[in-house]
This record gives structure tokens, sequence and C-alpha cells, in this order.
């Protein structure tokens, strides 16, 4: 299971939120590249960044910053936050990211997703954040009436690579994963799950392993690894990291093993 270090950019600077709230944010690090570099120093096998003004304002803003921080490292990045067009997608694939995430339009225009997989086969990841089993979208401050299972199936059969899930009442709390939540999302569909949100420690990551079969397949680990409360070197020790693949059009739930 490979083990994903986060880093959310705000104002071009890495910080948390707790529970996805723009107001209450902690700034980790002005230099969100020297962040990645420590990161993959450590055993990193890909990194996930965040956008979150580019959540809030409905397209890229950290632009430069991801950049830099593509040219600076050798694994591969992954990266959400305002993507809502096919521009914005094309753009952030341009610059070397290898696979971008959508949230908001997951929901809001599913045949763009459908559009974006058929164009960019094995590089949408489609992101859903929920709260008490709904999605929320537009940067986590509004919550749809759409289950956050029936998504990730309609998901599925246009093709997305991945589902990262993120229970937003977990997220920067380190209380732990939802797993009930992550078993039930896995057990209904037949692409890799990638748990995000509320990890606290290396007993939290070693607790989903048991989900591995079902096709949990990552955790993306935030909070916890700025705390200390994770060390990213043991972490990657205790739960294996397979190294990066480019991924398929079409494959099953080994292709991030």
């Amino acid at each position: 299971m490979d083990v994903i270090p986060a880093i959310d950019l705000l104002d071009g600077r890495c910080v948390r939120l707790y529970q996805g709230d723009y107001n209450q944010s902690q700034v980790f690090s002005d230099n969100p590249v020297e962040v990645a570099q420590q990161w993959v120093k450590q055993g990193a096998p890909r990194l996930h960044l965040v956008d979150l003004d580019g959540a809030k304002a409905g397209h890229p803003v950290n632009t430069q910053t991801i950049a830099a921080i593509v040219q600076a490292i050798d694994v591969p990045v992954q990266v959400g936050g305002g993507l809502r067009d096919r521009a914005s997608v094309a753009s952030l694939l341009d610059l070397g990211v290898r696979q971008v995430i959508l949230g908001t339009v997951a929901v809001e225009q599913p045949d763009l997703v459908a559009q974006l997989c058929q164009e960019f086969p094995g590089k949408i990841v489609v992101g859903i954040d929920a709260r008490d089993g709904k999605v929320a979208t537009r940067g986590w401050l509004e919550t749809s009436t759409v289950e956050a299972i029936a998504l990730a199936q309609q998901m599925a059969d246009v093709g997305v690579a991945a589902i990262i899930y993120t229970d937003i009442h977990r997220d920067g709390t380190l209380t732990g994963p939802n797993r009930d939540a992550l078993r039930d999302l896995a057990t209904a569909v037949t692409i890799p799950v990638i748990a995000s949100g509320g990890m606290s420690s290396v007993s939290d990551l070693m607790s989903l392993l048991a989900l591995e079969p079902l096709g949990v397949t990552g955790a993306i680990v935030g909070r916890a690894l700025y705390t200390g409360d994770i060390s990213l070197k043991e972490a990657v020790r205790a739960v294996g990291s397979g190294r990066w693949q480019d991924v398929p059009p079409n494959f099953g739930s080994s292709a991030f093993a």
C-alpha cells in the first residue's frame, strides 16, 4: 500500500485545514518545494497536492508552485483543486503532473469527466469528499445531495483511474480513517480506492491493510506527518510502498500496487 504525503497549498504556502474549514488553517511551511523534497527523501512514492485557492476560485491558482515542485522531485505528483474544465486539466498535465483529481465536475458535469477519461486515459482520478455520506463540492464549501457510493460507481463506469475518498469530518483531526465507509466504497467499485482523512498513526495505516484486498491501495497522510505523529520512513517500512507505474485505461485493483 502506498503512503502518500499531502501538500495543501494556500497563498503559496503549505497548510493544513481542520475539517476542510478555510478559517481553521495552520501554516506548516512557506516553502512547499522544500517540503516536497523532504517527503521524497524520506521515501514517498508520490505526492498529493491540493490547490486550496484553486478549489475555492474554480480554477488553478498555485500553478507556479505546482510546476516548481514537479521540476524539483523525481516521483509522480497528483494534483486536485479547481479543475473544472478541459483547459485546466490539460495545462497541469503539460506541466508534468502525472494525474489530475476532479471533484466538483464529477457531480456537476459527469459527461465532461467521461470525455476527459477518453482523451487522457489513466490520468483522471476523482476525489469524493463526503460529509455523512453525501458529496461535498466547491472546495468543501457546499454539500450536495449525491451519495458518495453512487457517484463512485458512476465514475468507475466512465473510466476514471481511481477514487480518492475523504471523510471531511475526519480530515485534519487525527482521529483515524473511516474504515467502514472505505470498506463500503471499495466493495462497490472495481477500481482502486485511496483513503484520505484522519490518519493519526502508523497503526491507522496498518489497519487499512485489511482493506487492501478490496481495492484500498493507498493512503494520503497530511497533518500527522507535519506534527510528527507519523514518521514517513516508518510508515513506508510498515505498510510497504510499490513504485508508481503508469496506469493503463483499463485495469484491476492492482494498478497502484
